[in-house]
């Protein structure tokens, strides 16, 4: 080995052991600026609403300010690829949505992140389930009724949000498990679609719970059955697809926390923390229910996992479904 090849070495070797030893302290001191939150949707939907919720306490948590920043386009991709290409320094958090997570692959021929290798999962947040409502003219007055009926022939249609949605899938999902024909009628967002059911204009939608419940308790709409695996408090009587005929069924829709790839694992540990430690306190949880979904928290291995299987789950059904968006 030539000197210059020595000292090459010998400087290369010098830089990892700082990297490595600087890097504990880094994450000692991290945060000592504001955070950026985005939020790959608009403000006011259901995802917008999450992150607001965790904002402020996971601030007194961390101790600095956290900005939320609604950067839509692209079914969730525009925001997403923002935080896929920031630095890896934990400044940069996304609101992580089973959309552009586990979805968007299979429905768009590109999109500008791969999940797997350009981000680094943090917590999931959400377990939202959907819930089968039908107009009130509709005849079917239980899931039972409902199964049997849309197994027969005839015309059946349900709507949703649109192409790739969760509502979508669920219905997707739920012909699969029934062997049911139903016909997807997709909106330009859900807030039509529930709109045109409440007028009878279609008589069958899969939605978020917290979407729906003030038609529900005005009794504009019916409540079949919820797809989590157990009952929700928004809607305690209202039995489980599980409980109604389909063992073993269980659909939802969920967000989480994401940072860039390559961020030290010590900041995603301590993101990780803070989030679990706002979960711990009874308000918060409470806050949670009333939107309509358990607090879940866990570990990023956990998340990461979700992540990983809901990909394959859920991009199967878009590739059964023939959906595309581009």
């Amino acid at each position: 080995m030539s000197r210059r090849q020595f000292h090459a070495a010998a400087l290369l070797v010098a830089t990892s052991c700082l990297v490595a030893l600087s890097a504990p302290a880094f994450a000692d001191a991290y945060p000592s600026k504001p955070i950026r939150f985005i939020v790959p949707y608009p403000p006011g939907g259901t995802t917008d609403i999450v992150a607001r919720l965790l904002q402020v306490p996971l601030q007194k948590q961390l101790g600095v300010p956290i900005v939320v920043e609604n950067r839509q386009g692209a079914g969730g991709n525009v925001g997403s690829a923002l935080v896929a290409k920031s630095d890896p320094d934990g400044y940069t958090m996304l609101l992580a949505a089973s959309g552009p997570m586990a979805i968007n692959r299979s429905l768009y021929k590109s999109i500008p992140f791969d999940v797997a290798e350009d981000f680094a999962p943090v917590i999931q947040l959400t377990a939202f389930p959907l819930v089968l409502e039908v107009h009130p003219d509709y005849p079917a007055k239980t899931a039972q009724e409902f199964i049997r009926g849309v197994t027969q022939p005839g015309v059946h249609q349900y709507a949703s949000g649109g192409n790739g949605t969760p509502q979508h899938l669920m219905g997707e999902l739920f012909n699969q498990a029934t062997g049911a024909k139903m016909q997807h009628v997709p909106y330009r967002g859900g807030a039509p679609a529930l709109t045109d059911l409440v007028g009878g204009q279609v008589r069958i939608m899969f939605d978020i719970i917290a979407s729906s419940s003030g038609y529900i308790k005005a009794g504009r709409l019916r409540p079949l059955a919820v797809t989590s695996a157990t009952r929700v408090p928004m809607l305690p009587d209202v039995p489980t697809l599980a409980e109604s005929g389909l063992p073993g069924f269980e659909f939802t829709t969920w967000h989480g926390i994401a940072v860039a790839a390559r961020t030290p694992p010590a900041i995603v540990a301590k993101l990780n923390g803070a989030i679990n430690a706002v979960f711990d306190d009874p308000e918060i949880r409470r806050k949670w229910e009333a939107i309509g979904t358990p607090v879940v928290g866990g570990t990023p291995e956990k998340f990461a996992e979700l992540i990983r299987r809901e990909s394959l789950r859920l991009g199967q059904i878009v590739r059964e479904s023939g959906a595309q968006l581009d």
